[in-house]
């Protein structure tokens, strides 16, 4: 049996590997597309393939609620229900939970909400969301953990550690799924209790490690120095999964930083509101000066969009709400970062990552200045 992940190549903290699954090997680093509902919005299982996504992220929170997993697990799992052949990862639904303003309350046993779509009750519990997970067939269980708040105090956060802890325990003993489970490190900002999260979980031998409660209203520089420094706690041997954070920087850093898989919904959210990446920075498609530019998107990039359409069409799709405006902005996006992420794989095994970054912060400081 193969091991879950392979290191291949390193340069300086940077590293390329290979995460094994079930249903296929992935290339890391690695950027996970999200499909919320058992979809990505707007695009195809077939497309998302052709902009080279190799693993999707499903959300357990949503697809509990709706279809339920009982469904999903009777029509085969959750890659046969969505038609994508490829692994998935499945948060625990612990994070939406928690941010539903009013409509949870945690203890000890487990969160217990009310549906955003109905009001019903429901109490998930680390055992429940493991159940679930299993039922969906992810390929990666996320553990249910304490994602606090922010502004949160030392002592509440200090909590969220210890119950992450206690949790990811209780994960670990219920999941019977037909994939792996990863545990959550927490702890604010603090660098002593990320190690200390980060050591807890070590001693419950997950086969890989996400870096959760970033990126939720902390300031940007502590973001990326937590990210360091719990890197620095975990094993070189396993996966480390930065969750929820995307701008194309954000990844170059958490890769320069150590980490090797990453999910956010600003490629296919900024699409849908008019908001692109290019190679020479963001471009909202919106504006007028877009409405006679018979120029492509970006020349250098390969999606649909820019092979075939002009900005001039892509503007007028998008003000007249045409959806095949959304879907085209989309498959713009995912291309444009998943082929960041084939860059900085490239990079890494060539032991040019240095020069990458470099020429990456010349690049984004020149874009700054236009």
């Amino acid at each position: 049996m193969k091991p879950v992940f392979e290191l291949v190549a390193t340069d300086g903290r940077a590293r390329r590997g290979r995460l094994f699954t079930a249903r296929g090997t992935v290339e890391t680093p690695a950027f996970m597309p999200v499909g919320t509902a058992g979809s990505v919005k707007g695009v195809t299982p077939d497309e998302l393939r052709e902009c080279g996504a190799e693993i999707l992220l499903g959300n357990t929170y949503h697809l509990y609620l709706r279809p339920g997993h009982e469904v999903v697990q009777e029509l085969g799992g959750l890659q046969r229900f969505m038609g994508w052949s490829g692994p998935v990862l499945t948060d625990s639904g612990g994070f939406q939970v928690m941010s539903l303003d009013g409509l949870a309350r945690v203890d000890e046993e487990g969160a217990r909400f009310r549906s955003h779509l109905d009001g019903s009750a429901h109490l998930l519990t680390p055992e429940r969301a493991m159940q679930i997970q299993a039922a969906l067939g992810s390929d990666i269980a996320m553990v249910l953990d304490i994602c606090p708040r922010l502004p949160a105090t030392r002592g509440e956060i200090e909590e969220a550690v210890a119950r992450t802890t206690r949790w990811a325990g209780r994960c670990r003993a219920a999941y019977s799924g037909p994939g792996v489970a990863f545990g959550i490190v927490q702890g604010g900002t603090f660098p002593d209790l990320r190690a200390r999260s980060a050591s807890e979980l070590l001693e419950l031998g997950f086969p890989g490690y996400a870096i959760g409660g970033v990126s939720v209203g902390e300031a940007q520089e502590a973001v990326g120095e937590t990210v360091r420094h719990t890197v620095s706690w975990l094993p070189a041997d396993r996966p480390r999964y930065l969750m929820g954070v995307g701008r194309p920087r954000d990844l170059v850093e958490g890769v320069a930083a150590g980490c090797d898989m990453f999910d956010c919904v600003m490629p296919t959210r900024n699409a849908r509101n008019g908001q692109l990446f290019t190679s020479r920075g963001k471009l909202n498609i919106k504006r007028q000066e877009y409405r006679r530019d018979g120029r492509p998107l970006d020349e250098e990039c390969p999606c649909p969009a820019c092979r075939r359409y002009s900005r001039a069409y892509l503007r007028h799709l998008f003000t007249s709400g045409e959806l095949l405006g959304l879907r085209l902005n989309t498959l713009h996006n995912l291309t444009h970062y998943l082929r960041l992420m084939r860059s900085m794989r490239a990079a890494i095994a060539s032991g040019s990552f240095a020069e990458f970054l470099r020429r990456f912060d010349a690049e984004e400081d020149e874009r700054e200045e236009r």
